[in-house]
């Protein structure tokens, strides 16, 4: 089940709000947590018993290390470091690690190894990172432990953010597990709405429609067409992962908003960086800071010699990049942004103040592009086709581009690029403010409920809706 389903969006979200706003706020959880259960169980009924007997481990794991000390306590740390990061190699990473060895295993001649696929649990990216969160924060003494497992649960399995993020630390969340009367309010209803309608429109009205067009580009041979088809295959690309992805960040935001969480930002116009290192404190801004802060810092940070703090920052993104798919071109996208976050360091920073605001978003926004080839493109090697037909400029076939596409494109590339121009970006984080003045909140309703009718119409009348984050 997925957001922007009519099975969601008619019945199953209805029907748990009008649960949870009717019940007793000492069974709040109890409800948000059944609808999470279903939730799962309904897109994948056989994981939900893996997920919850990991759950279960990792809370009496953390329960029992807050109470121990020394080696004791280092020891069930890593155990629940080790048990998430090892469901997460076998289930995500299994069938990689196989057909790669029996590639090298053939090469050779010899006899592949005998191997049934592993299916992917919906979600593992996230809910596997956000349970490291949970037993590294109690061990680092930043918040204590959840006392009822059910909120643990309900952390790990809330479904406004389970299956596509944002990564939810416990530290920032831990307090409104127990107590968020004071966020349940309806100004909070109606602004998480307006939040909710708002991604809601971005993943249907734009992402789906560039989406349908990007598919038919790169499910053509390189070598079969022009470059200016491979430029805008790969802009409606950037434009339909940006708007799908910040789009389901956005419904996870407002849905969390309407039941009384505060999820953080997750996206802020990243089409507006000037850099490569910028374009990662906008983009996925969840994961950076993951990254950042359980992984980067733990390596020495910026405390650790030049070469080190390179060969650092290339290594978290190459495990970025891996975190992402198991493929070699995610491996290669990661690695392709670590290269340039340390070019980035080197010279490019220096150069994109030279050169001026502008072209330094033209200059960052054409690297992503060619990394977006890296990141959706099916094989590495189709990846480095597609970039050389780029680069050819050269003219023959190009691929039909109907007048709504256009018009579409248009309007991603203007609300991509707009925070770029005066104060627009302050106001858009003012928007999204839950405070706001009556007037600007009847405006937002009504917005919110053409927005929710345009989106809800054009899931019922098309096919393709679909849901990239199963690659994941």
């Amino acid at each position: 089940m997925v957001f922007s389903s009519s099975l969601f969006l008619l019945y199953f979200l209805p029907v748990f709000l009008l649960f949870y706003y009717f019940a007793d706020v000492k069974y709040k959880n109890y409800v948000a947590l059944v609808a999470s259960l279903f939730f799962y169980g309904w897109g994948a009924p056989t994981f939900i018993f893996i997920v919850i007997g990991s759950i279960i481990a990792d809370f009496y794991a953390v329960k029992v290390m807050h109470r121990s000390v020394g080696n004791k306590k280092r020891l069930l740390v890593a155990f629940s470091v080790v048990l998430n990061i090892g469901m997460l190699l076998y289930f995500k990473y299994a069938n990689f690690f196989v057909e790669n060895f029996n590639a090298l295993i053939e090469s050779f001649g010899g006899t592949p190894v005998e191997w049934t696929k592993v299916a992917l649990p919906i979600g593992i990216s996230f809910f596997s990172f956000q349970k490291m969160t949970y037993a590294v924060d109690v061990y680092r003494k930043v918040h204590k432990p959840l006392k009822r497992m059910s909120d643990f649960a309900l952390y790990i399995l809330m479904f406004p953010q389970l299956i596509a993020g944002p990564i939810v630390r416990f530290n920032e969340i831990a307090d409104q597990l127990e107590d968020r009367r004071y966020n349940e309010n309806p100004d909070n209803r109606l602004t998480g709405f307006f939040r909710f309608a708002m991604g809601l429109a971005k993943k249907v009205l734009i992402a789906n429609v560039l989406g349908e067009y990007a598919d038919s580009v790169f499910a053509v041979e390189p070598a079969g067409m022009d470059t200016a088809t491979a430029w805008v295959g790969v802009i409606a690309y950037a434009f339909q992962i940006y708007y799908d992805f910040a789009g389901y960040s956005d419904m996870a935001i407002g849905l969390g908003r309407m039941i009384g969480f505060d999820f953080l930002e997750n996206f802020n116009n990243p089409y507006i960086s000037q850099s490569i290192t910028e374009f990662w404190r906008r983009w996925h801004i969840s994961l950076g800071r993951w990254m950042r802060d359980y992984l980067y810092i733990p390596l020495g940070g910026n405390r650790v010699s030049i070469s080190r703090l390179y060969f650092n920052l290339w290594l978290v993104f190459l495990i970025s990049g891996f975190w992402h798919g198991a493929a070699w071109n995610f491996v290669a996208w990661g690695a392709f942004h670590g290269f340039f976050l340390i070019l980035d360091r080197l010279f490019l920073l220096k150069f994109y103040k030279a050169i001026g605001k502008y072209p330094s978003i033209v200059i960052t926004f054409i690297i992503t592009l060619v990394g977006w080839v890296l990141f959706r493109a099916d094989s590495l090697g189709y990846a480095l086709g597609y970039i050389g037909r780029m680069f050819a400029f050269s003219s023959g076939p190009a691929i039909f581009i109907s007048q709504k596409v256009w018009m579409i494109l248009a309007v991603g590339a203007f609300f991509g690029f707009w925070g770029s121009v005066g104060n627009i970006e302050k106001w858009q984080m003012k928007l999204f403010d839950k405070k706001q003045e009556m007037s600007t909140l009847l405006i937002m309703t009504g917005a919110s409920v053409l927005m929710f009718i345009f989106s809800l119409s054009a899931i019922t009348s098309s096919g393709f809706n679909p849901f990239i984050y199963f690659r994941f």
